[in-house]
Formats: C-alpha cells, structure tokens, sequence
C-alpha cells in the first residue's frame, strides 16, 4: 500500500467513525427547560425546531430554542451533526427565510453561561452548550 492509499484509507475511517458518533458523544450537550416533557428527540424533530420549521415538542407545548455564537465550537459541532450543514450554511438559510418573510433565528447568545441562565428561565427553551458545561437545573435532551 502507498503511503498516498493510506492516507485516503486513513481519512475514510476518520470520517465514517465521526459520522457514526451519536450526538450525546460530540463536544455540546443539547439542554431545555426543566418543565419540557421530552428527554430525547430525534435529530430530525431537534433540526425542525431549531430551523423553526415547527414551534412545538412532539408533546405539544412551544419549543422557544437558543443558539450559542455563530463564533463558537460548540455550535459548529452542532450545527454539523444536528442540522447537518456548516454555521455559514445555517446563516444563509436565516438569511434567505428573514428575506421571503418568513421567520428569525433563534436568539444567540455568547456563552454557554448565558445559554443555560435563558433555558432555566424560559419554559419551553432548548438550547445546547459544550460537553463541559454544567447543567444544573436543566434537562439533558438526548439526540437520536
């Protein structure tokens, strides 16, 4: 094997063990409100609310999401495994729905500190943090 093949192999186990990583195991943890009912959700239902593409939890109640910092890792981690584009993607996204009419972006805030102290205000809020960040007082959602 050429030292060129196993680079290429090399690269397609890397990336086939990142796609295979489930969210919970990435560098964020996706958080809400202690009041919301779910304690799991799939990655196509947490893209929906995060995209605003529907405003409630399976069980119902208003889904009020955050994001962190266009700026910060935790975001782009979940941006990719979550949303399945890149920030920048995301952005044009928002871009093109504030164009049509249609909807804003969640709120983005600058720290994981700020995000936890707006999900434990705000019933019904769901955000995510870095996989480091305490959670005291929130609910961990897993991503399926």
């Amino acid at each position: 094997m050429s030292i060129r093949s196993f680079f290429h192999a090399l690269a397609a186990v890397l990336v086939i063990a990142a796609a295979a990583r489930p969210a919970s195991a990435q560098g964020f943890k996706v958080i809400a409100h202690e009041s919301v009912a779910e304690s799991e959700l799939s990655k196509d239902v947490a893209a929906k609310i995060f995209l605003k593409q529907v405003s409630k939890f399976p069980s119902g109640a208003a889904a009020k999401p955050v994001d962190l910092a266009k700026t910060s890792a935790a975001r782009a981690e979940f941006s990719n495994a979550v949303l399945g584009r890149a920030v920048s993607a995301i952005e044009t996204y928002w871009q093109q729905q504030i164009f049509a009419g249609k909807e804003v972006p969640p709120a983005a805030k600058a720290s994981d500190d700020e995000v936890l102290a707006f999900v434990k205000a705000t019933p019904g809020a769901i955000g995510y943090v870095s996989a480091g960040a305490a959670t005291a007082g929130v609910k961990v959602i897993a991503i399926k």
